[in-house]
């Protein structure tokens, strides 16, 4: 049997950009900007980085389709550097990549980088289904939009559970209002303003009951980490270790979108790849031991049926929790506590890297006016497509033991 990732990986050091309207900046510019705060914080030069992985998602307009972007505007020694794409995934699976390499002595030093740049593209929202997702997963779900898709969720969940549209409607404002509050704490968030409960539910309607604050907008940004061993990271000096506890990816057969079986009220890859997730990392209760998360907060109803497909609100208790303040930054289980994609938009290739970004921040104590107290475990989620066809991924990082 695998034995799993778990503690064998660490991670050396971190970058991020400001995400916002980077006009200012190519992808290769602001890789750039990631990467220099991400090799000073690992405390090492180029050259020890061995291997490379460049998440990027839209890659006609930024990067182009190789891996060269990458190198190129690092000036990496001739290393090895894999481009990967996987949808919303895209940044995790370049960390997967990183990771798996050092675990498995490919390599001793790796580094992961996501990139994405949507603001001067002219996208109002993220592409839809066409071609470049394959010749026949268009044929699913013609026309479908996002907020479309993500409304028949909603639908589909305050249907199973027989909930008031006037209940979910102020839970989803809760969501997005406990968001903004902890976005406006973070100084590299694209959105930086608090919204009020009553803001969100007199704003317009885009696909009901999902109105202008249950959207996450479309933004640039990069993130980067370097990961490697934790007996190399302590010959390097450091002390307070963040290692790899699970690392997991669950991806849509068909089954969703072709058989009745499955409701349209939840996630079947986010409950697959938690359970693998969590059972990698050895833990057995989510509610108690999950410290924090990051979760794909694409719409406010993804994030609330998220909290229940990851086992840490009870199925139906999502709204409670929410309305309780179980998620806020001072609640159970602190989530988007660096404002989430509702704050920070979604720059496809950067956006998983960006997450475990704050899971690390937070681990070390750096989060400035955001810092949790004491935090052990961090949980991110991203989750690339339509509810009824997508990509999962889920990363767990902690404290060394």
């Amino acid at each position: 049997m695998a034995s799993g990732i778990r503690d064998k990986v660490v991670v050396l050091g971190m970058g991020c950009t400001r995400f916002g309207e980077r006009w200012d900046m190519g992808a290769e510019e602001l890789m750039v900007e990631a990467f220099e705060e991400c090799v000073k914080d690992a405390g090492i030069e180029k050259k020890d980085i061995e291997m490379a992985w460049l998440g990027v998602c839209i890659e006609e307009i930024n990067t182009g389709k190789s891996a060269l972007a990458l190198p190129m505007a690092l000036k990496l020694p001739f290393i090895p550097v894999t481009r990967v794409e996987n949808f919303c995934a895209t940044g995790s699976e370049a960390f997967r990549g990183a990771v798996y390499a050092v675990a498995s002595g490919a390599c001793d030093i790796a580094l992961a980088q996501g990139v994405e740049k949507l603001k001067d593209t002219g996208y109002g929202g993220l592409p839809v289904f066409d071609s470049r997702a394959g010749s026949l997963l268009s044929q699913w779900a013609p026309n479908m939009t996002a907020p479309g898709a993500f409304a028949q969720l909603a639908s589909a969940y305050r249907n199973k559970f027989n909930i008031k549209r006037e209940d979910l409607k102020l839970a989803l404002a809760h969501v997005s209002a406990k968001s903004h509050a902890n976005g406006a704490k973070n100084p590299k968030a694209h959105l930086r303003n608090p919204v009020t409960v009553e803001q969100i539910l007199a704003s317009p309607i885009v696909a009901d009951p999902l109105g202008l604050f249950d959207c996450c907008g479309v933004s640039d940004g990069s993130a980067c980490a370097i990961v490697t061993t934790p007996e190399i990271a302590r010959k390097l000096g450091k002390k307070d270790l963040v290692s790899v506890k699970a690392l997991q990816l669950s991806v849509s057969n068909g089954l969703e979108g072709g058989h009745k079986s499955w409701d349209g009220s939840y996630f079947m890859t986010t409950r697959t790849a938690a359970k693998k997730a969590y059972e990698e990392a050895g833990i057995k209760n989510p509610r108690k031991e999950i410290s924090m998360c990051e979760v794909h907060d694409c719409f406010s109803i993804t994030e609330l049926v998220t909290m229940e497909d990851l086992f840490i609100s009870p199925d139906g208790g999502a709204i409670k929790d929410y309305m309780d303040g179980f998620y806020n930054a001072d609640g159970g289980v602190p989530c988007q506590i660096d404002g989430g994609l509702k704050c920070f938009g979604h720059p496809i290739g950067a956006s998983g890297l960006r997450m475990i970004y704050e899971m690390y921040l937070q681990l070390l104590g750096r989060a400035g006016d955001r810092q949790l107290k004491d935090p052990k475990i961090g949980l991110t989620h991203n989750l690339g497509g339509m509810p009824y066809m997508n990509v999962c991924s889920i990363s767990i990082v902690g404290k060394y033991n």
